[in-house]
C-alpha cells in the first residue's frame, strides 16, 4: 500500500511508501538502466515524483563539473525540483575511479533512505550501477603498473593482452572479450598486484540492499537515429564552446574526462584534426559502439526487466513492476 505524499525537495519524510520496504523496513533502491539515448533521465524523474524519490547518478561522465552538453546532463531547471546526487562532484583533471564512486554512492543512497525517501539510481555506466547495487570488491590499483599495461596495449594491441589474460584467468577473458582494452588493462593490473585471478573480484549478482532494476530498450535502427540526432544537437547546443572552456580548466590533463565521447572529438576539432562534421560523425559512431557494449552488459543481468522506451504507458508499467517486486 502506498501512503506517501509528494513533498518539496529536501523536506523531512513523514510517510513512507510501504510497498517499497522489505520486512526489515529497508527501502528499495530503484534503478533505471540501459543504453544511451533511451530516455532514462526522464523516466527517473517520473518515478521520483511517483515514489517520493531522489535521483542518484550512475553515469560516470556526469560526475564532472562543467561536462553538461556532451553528457546530456539535465539542466537544473528541468529537474522538477527533485534532488539529484553525485552530479558535478569531480574536476575535469581528476580521475573517476570505481572505488571512489562506490564510497560516494553508498553514502548518497544511505542518506536518501535515512530521510524516508526512495533512491532512484539512473545511468548507463554498467559497472558503476553494479557498484551502487551489488556486493562488489574493489581491488587495488597502482599508477605505475597500470601505465605499463597501457603501454603494452598501445604497442602490442588488445589481442595480445587478451591472449595473456586468457592464459592467466580464462574466466575473466571470457567475460571481458578482446575489444575492451581498458578492462583488459585493469584485469592484468589486478592480477599483477594481488596474485589472484581478476575473476575472483568480479561482481556477484547479490544486492547490497533490496533493489529493482528497470531497463529501457529501443530497436537498433531507431537507437542509431536518436544517437545521430543527439550528436548533432550537442554541437548546435554549444558543445565546442563547452569543451573550449573546459580545455582552459585542464581537460586534457584528465585521464578520464578527456577521453569521454564527444569531448575527445571536440578536442580534435579544436586542434584542427577534425572538421565539425567529422567530429559529429565520429561522436555518433563512438556512441553507437558504446551503446552496443551497454546493451551487452545489461542484457547479461537477468534481474533487469526491460520496457520499451517509447511505450505510452511507460511510467505506469514501470511503477507496476517496481511494486510487484517488493522484497
Amino acid at each position: 500500500m502506498t501512503t506517501s505524499i509528494r513533498r518539496g525537495p529536501g523536506t523531512a519524510s513523514t510517510a513512507l511508501d510501504t510497498s517499497l520496504m522489505d520486512v526489515g523496513g529497508r527501502a528499495t533502491v530503484v534503478a533505471v538502466v540501459g543504453p544511451t539515448a533511451t530516455g532514462k533521465s526522464h523516466l527517473g524523474l517520473d518515478l521520483a515524483e511517483a515514489l517520493d524519490g531522489e535521483i542518484v547518478n550512475a553515469d560516470a561522465s556526469q560526475l564532472y563539473r562543467g561536462m553538461d552538453i556532451g553528457t546530456a546532463k539535465l539542466p537544473v531547471a528541468e529537474r522538477r525540483g527533485i534532488p539529484h546526487h553525485l552530479l558535478d562532484v569531480l574536476d575535469v583533471r581528476e580521475e573517476s575511479t570505481l572505488a571512489a564512486y562506490q564510497e560516494r554512492v553508498t553514502v548518497a543512497i544511505d542518506d536518501v533512505c535515512a530521510r524516508g525517501r526512495t533512491p532512484i539510481l539512473v545511468g548507463g555506466s554498467g559497472l558503476y550501477a553494479r557498484a551502487a547495487l551489488d556486493v562488489l570488491e574493489i581491488p587495488p590499483t597502482d599508477p605505475g603498473a597500470r601505465a605499463a599495461w597501457e603501454q603494452r596495449l598501445e604497442t602490442e594491441g588488445p589481442d595480445a593482452l587478451h591472449a595473456q589474460l586468457r592464459e592467466q584467468d580464462p574466466a575473466a577473458a571470457r567475460a571481458i572479450g578482446p575489444a575492451n582494452g581498458r578492462r583488459l588493462v585493469r584485469a592484468l593490473e589486478v592480477i599483477e598486484l594481488t596474485g589472484r585471478p581478476f575473476s575472483a573480484t568480479m561482481p556477484t549478482r547479490t544486492y547490497r540492499r533490496p533493489a529493482v532494476q528497470v531497463g529501457l530498450r529501443a530497436d537498433r535502427p531507431l537507437l542509431h537515429e536518436r544517437i545521430a540526432r543527439r550528436a548533432r544537437q550537442m554541437w548546435e547546443d554549444g558543445l565546442l564552446d563547452e569543451v573550449r572552456r573546459l580545455d582552459g580548466q585542464g581537460l586534457r590533463d584528465g585521464r578520464t574526462a578527456s577521453r569521454a565521447i564527444g569531448y575527445a572529438q571536440a578536442l580534435g576539432q579544436l586542434d584542427g584534426d577534425l572538421t565539425r562534421d567529422q567530429a559529429i560523425d565520429e561522436t555518433a559512431l563512438a556512441t553507437r559502439r558504446f551503446a552496443r557494449r551497454q546493451v551487452a552488459w545489461f542484457k547479461a543481468d537477468p534481474r533487469i526487466t526491460w520496457l520499451d522506451h517509447d511505450d505510452p504507458d511507460l511510467t505506469d508499467r514501470a511503477l507496476a513492476l517496481i511494486r510487484a517486486a517488493r522484497p
